[in-house]
């Protein structure tokens, strides 16, 4: 074995770098400094597993591919364990929190699962105030946020977040810059979640706005959607693309997309393979899952049990995936990288306690998860209410 003994290695010239081939190993009991810049200057043109420090983030970052792009480093282990029954397994875990859990329509309790497992929910806290249709899908590795909602008919714009390692009840984290909104579509990554549509009150707004998922504060704009969005559940993300479906009218078949590193508007992406109002969305880094919802757009409307799915780093139009185990609308969902459960939901006004997993990497049919406990509601049944993971797509 052939060995070079260095103290620096570097082009003083700026016409090329050397170039190690072979198989090598750098052996040191210091550290080597990999080439660094913001994220505006991140190279396109680079080998897949290219390596940077990004100076924005503070965070070292990889290439993945011209159609993926960069991502950091992630060191947080996202397995918790700590439940008991079938929450003792180690896993990503999912919050269910508020919703309406008639008689109660504006539920404070905060319930989690380990999306590893298969079982009933358990309790895991309360927010500071109850309400139904938040936005959903916004949380990283440590937190998660619950931001916004309706409290029939006042609406909310407060940012609630929680500590996913514990349990516990939420805490004040920020609010809502454009005032009182609900029904809206989430997406976020590690450092940042989006706020897509929803209405203030009345009408559906177009607004895109984001806060920083590591450091409390207002959210601030990012953008607009090419035109209003309401009865949008959850989130489909990588942890570059935000998707957001039923853009421009109430129930439509239209998806757009954001880079989340960036500001500005939204641009299209394709069509659903039928339009859905209040479906769920979750899904890993690779495909996006849109499950369920009803179609206002027929007559009658009608609550569907179909489940869709698109390739987020491309695209396109969704494609069939299967169907859940009971048609509904107003549920929500909580994804790991290989798994997305589906919970809760309405044929209004029977409310469902239901909660549905599909294994993310095949099609098919979902298949029973286990039952929402329903601390505080009438048997776990909950419809409108807000989930999400820390292991979704967008991490």
């Amino acid at each position: 074995m052939s060995q070079i003994n260095i103290r620096n290695l570097s082009n003083e010239n700026d016409d090329g770098s050397p170039e190690i081939v072979g198989v090598s190993t750098f052996s040191a009991t210091s550290f080597f400094v990999p080439p660094k810049g913001n994220t505006a200057e991140r190279p396109s043109d680079c080998e897949p597993g290219s390596i940077r420090f990004n100076t924005d983030t503070s965070n070292l970052e990889y290439f993945r591919g011209n159609t993926i792009g960069w991502s950091q480093f992630e060191l947080i282990n996202p397995n918790l364990g700590g439940g008991t029954g079938s929450n003792t397994g180690v896993g990503v875990r999912g919050f269910i929190m508020g919703g309406n859990g008639s008689p109660d329509s504006t539920r404070e309790e905060i319930e989690f699962i380990t999306v590893s497992t298969l079982g009933n929910s358990q309790d895991f806290g309360q927010l500071t105030q109850g309400s139904q249709a938040a936005f959903g899908g916004l949380g990283n590795r440590t937190h998660a946020f619950y931001a916004g909602g309706s409290q029939i008919p006042a609406g909310l714009n407060v940012i609630q977040k929680i500590t996913v390692a514990s349990t516990g009840n939420a805490v004040d984290y920020g609010d809502i810059t454009a005032g009182n909104r609900a029904s809206g579509g989430g997406a976020s990554n590690q450092i940042r979640s989006m706020l897509g549509g929803g209405n203030l009150g009345s009408p559906a707004t177009n607004v895109i706005e984001y806060f920083s998922t590591i450091q409390s504060g207002n959210s601030v704009d990012f953008g607009d959607l090419s035109g209003a969005a309401e009865g949008v559940e959850g989130s489909v993300n990588s942890s570059t693309r935000g998707l957001f479906y039923g853009i421009a009218s109430y129930g439509a078949n239209t998806i757009e997309f954001i880079t989340m590193s960036t500001t500005g508007n939204s641009s299209d992406f394709g069509d659903l393979t039928q339009g859905v109002a209040s479906g769920a969305g979750g899904g890993n880094s690779t495909r996006g899952v849109v499950g369920g919802g009803y179609t206002p757009e027929t007559s009658p409307a009608t609550r569907v049990n179909t489940i869709q799915f698109v390739t987020i780093a491309t695209t396109g139009n969704a494609q069939d995936f299967g169907d859940l185990t009971q048609n509904r609308s107003g549920m929500n969902a909580m994804s790991s990288p290989t798994r997305t459960v589906f919970a809760g939901g309405a044929v209004y006004p029977t409310f469902y306690n239901v909660m549905d997993k599909i294994e993310i990497a095949t099609t098919g049919n979902a298949i029973d998860f286990g039952d929402i406990a329903g601390s505080g509601s009438t048997n776990g049944a909950i419809f409108n209410s807000n989930a999400v993971s820390n292991g979704h797509g967008g991490l």
